[in-house]
């Protein structure tokens, strides 16, 4: 795995959609890499959509002021954020929480390959905090 910590952006995978992300102008890309981890193929979540939807989930989180700052991102990810300027509607919260729910799932390759570490106490408390930061209330 080319994981070096838990955290959602300590990953290559997770960097290069950031880098993707940071061209853009609104959420469409947050949405539709939530969209693609939800419909994944055969039912079965590939490791690298669900690097990118964590990733994702931890860019909405922000954009809530319900987490820390992202550390492990590429330089200019948190200005992104706090410039892009717009606020996560109801149904993408929605669609965070599902796809955290997706990607601990037994049916994650993510999941699996965590699960088969030293760390995956770490990495299953880093994405249940996520999912807490994306919960109303």
């Amino acid at each position: 795995m080319g994981a070096w910590s838990h955290e959602p952006f300590a990953n290559d995978t997770a960097s290069d959609w950031a880098y993707v992300l940071m061209d853009a102008t609104d959420l469409s890309h947050i949405e539709a890499t939530l969209d693609r981890a939800l419909e994944a193929s055969g039912g079965y979540l590939e490791a690298p959509d669900a690097e990118e939807a964590v990733a994702a989930v931890a860019v909405v989180a922000q954009l809530l002021g319900r987490s820390p700052p992202i550390t492990g991102g590429p330089e200019g990810l948190q200005a992104w954020i706090t410039g892009v300027g717009v606020r996560p509607s109801p149904a993408l919260l929605d669609k965070a929480r599902r796809v955290l729910d997706r990607v601990l799932a037994e049916d994650s390759e993510l999941a699996e390959l965590w699960d088969d570490s030293e760390s995956a106490a770490d990495w299953r408390a880093s994405v249940a905090a996520l999912r807490l930061a994306v919960t109303p209330g």
